[in-house]
């Protein structure tokens, strides 16, 4: 157990994950206006509450595209077991089965850059390679890239204290 104000730096590893259904919502934004998508969230959690279906995991981001210069097309999602049929806004997506890189951020948010070009660079020292094409001009097109939310923001309120999982689908 980490005593009060004790950092946990958490090392990067390798996983097999399952096929996992989930509903979220989609949006093409740029980064400085990030919280129109993750805004979202509560939308998304109303939704599952209104049709009696349960989340079975941690909240997430998945980046399809990403331009740093640009827009980001990103869901905001919720993994289900039995998703309602989609409605509105709303999409039911499937994250594919396959191996992931993964690393826990503990800390704000503000902090998971480094985290993930350390991600990055550790995969490269292993000749690890991405499901990932990056067009002419940067933009980077995922197979599957996420950032799940571990830390329930209604119990821990302190974002310096919450902790996010970066998982990025590994190329077969």
């Amino acid at each position: 157990m980490k005593g009060h104000g004790e950092h946990v730096e958490h090392q990067p590893t390798v996983v097999q994950r399952p096929e996992q259904t989930y509903v979220g919502v989609r949006r093409s934004v740029r980064m400085d206006r990030f919280g129109l998508v993750a805004d979202r969230f509560p939308e998304v959690f109303g939704w599952l509450l209104s049709y009696d279906a349960a989340p079975v995991g941690a909240p997430f981001f998945r980046f399809y595209a990403i331009d740093t210069g640009g827009d980001t097309l990103v869901e905001a999602g919720v993994p289900v077991s039995a998703p309602p049929e989609p409605e509105g806004d709303i999409v039911v997506g499937t994250i594919p089965a396959g191996r992931y890189a993964t690393l826990v951020h503990a800390g704000h948010p503000h902090g998971l850059l480094d985290n993930i070009g350390r991600l990055r660079e550790w995969a490269a020292a292993r000749g690890l390679a991405w499901d990932l094409i990056t067009e002419p001009g940067g933009v980077e097109r995922w197979g599957c890239r996420l950032e799940s939310y571990l830390t329930d923001p209604r119990v821990e309120p302190d974002m310096s204290k919450w902790e996010m999982e970066l998982a990025f689908r590994l190329a077969d």
